[in-house]
């Protein structure tokens, strides 16, 4: 009887262990992609934040604001955890 109890856990254990490595796993990769892109931004650095903007950082505060140079005089400050990603320059041949 009890044999029968625990073939019943086995679907359960399966759903669980799918969910982790389809789910669970790739959502924290990036979570920490995004940590570790935010935390090493730096001057000169042209990036996009999560309305839309694009701008080329400033300055970094040590707390969790940046200046973005978004025009020429053109400065806003936003929080670093709103910086989707870099704009990668494009190698002109």
């Amino acid at each position: 009887m009890s044999s029968s109890g625990f073939a019943q856990f086995i679907p359960l254990i399966l759903i669980f262990v799918i969910f982790y490595f389809f789910l669970i796993r790739p959502q924290q990769k990036k979570v920490r992609e995004h940590r570790d892109m935010v935390k090493n931004l730096k001057r000169g650095d042209e990036v996009i934040t999560s309305g839309g903007i694009i701008g080329k950082v400033d300055r970094v505060y040590e707390d969790d604001r940046l200046d973005l140079d978004i025009s020429n005089g053109v400065k806003v400050q936003v929080i670093k955890n709103t910086i989707q990603g870099h704009l990668k320059k494009e190698i002109k041949k």
